[in-house]
């Protein structure tokens, strides 16, 4: 991939760099000529990840961040701000799983979702939004899933954080249009990505975890983290406010269109099967 005058020394965000489609997206960013500020809590792959951006010629600034913590995120942005000097785009990616009924989950493994999945994507929305609008050419990513446009059982703390991404998003994106600020805002919904959030994950007591994430593995994670990243990164440049990873993610976002709330007894009977 040749450099893209449109990301040519554009300074962007991405959080949960580690892996997956945060590493993904930071080499496909790398590769366009981007200059990066990349963190995760996971050190050891966060500087895989710059070793490989740093071999495709970026300038790289790599830290480690948990996004739940507000006060750190911040300062974070700060330092970011005051390393280029300007912040142009900011990803935010990083995120967990858990799975659970219920009537079986904790409050606080509720809370635990929603401070990584949830209120990271704000924190790192509100930390940088001013530098982005400074810019003159900002732009938020914000990660949700396809799980932010259908709901489905054993899923309800990560469905409540990426719903609450998209409204928070697409909310956003309006009150930019409608203050005719400098940002551009795209909430984005992966499908099936080949990722290890999956044998990441937490799982309530009863399930087989490990069972689960070698299903998903196998028969869901179709799509593989770069080709994630070519779309996002081309959704970004075409200033898309929402963009569907996989045809998965399209096809049951026009499922729950048509359908309306009468999806939710056809996910039931299909999911019955798959559920302790």
């Amino acid at each position: 991939m040749s450099k893209d005058a449109y990301f040519v020394d554009k300074v962007c965000v991405i959080t949960g760099a580690g892996s997956g489609i945060g590493r993904a997206l930071a080499e496909n960013l790398a590769k366009r000529g981007a200059k990066l500020a990349l963190s995760d809590i996971d050190t050891d792959g966060l500087a895989e990840t710059v070793r490989r951006c740093e071999q495709l010629g970026a300038e790289v600034k790599s830290d480690r961040i948990n996004v739940a913590e507000r006060e750190a995120v911040l300062l974070y942005a700060d330092a970011v701000h005051a390393h280029f000097g300007k912040v142009h785009q900011v990803y935010n990616n990083a995120g967990i799983a858990y799975h659970g009924d219920v009537i079986k989950s904790e409050f606080k493994d509720i809370e635990r979702i929603m401070d990584v999945d949830f209120w990271g994507v704000v924190n790192g929305t509100k930390a940088f939004l001013p530098f982005l609008m400074e810019s003159g050419d900002g732009h938020v990513v914000n990660v949700s899933s396809l799980f932010g446009l259908i709901a489905v059982p054993g899923q309800s703390a990560y469905n409540a954080a990426k719903f609450a991404v998209r409204g928070f998003t697409e909310s956003l994106r309006q009150e930019m249009l409608v203050g005719k600020h400098p940002v551009k805002v795209t909430c984005v919904h992966p499908g099936g990505i080949k990722t290890a959030v999956a044998r990441n994950a937490t799982w309530a007591e009863g399930i087989d975890g490990k069972k689960a994430a070698s299903m998903f593995d196998a028969k869901l994670a179709m799509h593989s983290p770069e080709m994630a990243a070519q779309t996002i990164t081309e959704g970004v440049r075409k200033g898309h406010g929402r963009v569907l990873i996989g045809w998965e993610a399209k096809l049951l976002d026009v499922f729950v269109r048509v359908t309306a709330s009468g999806y939710q007894r056809i996910a039931a009977v299909v999911n019955r099967p798959f559920l302790p």
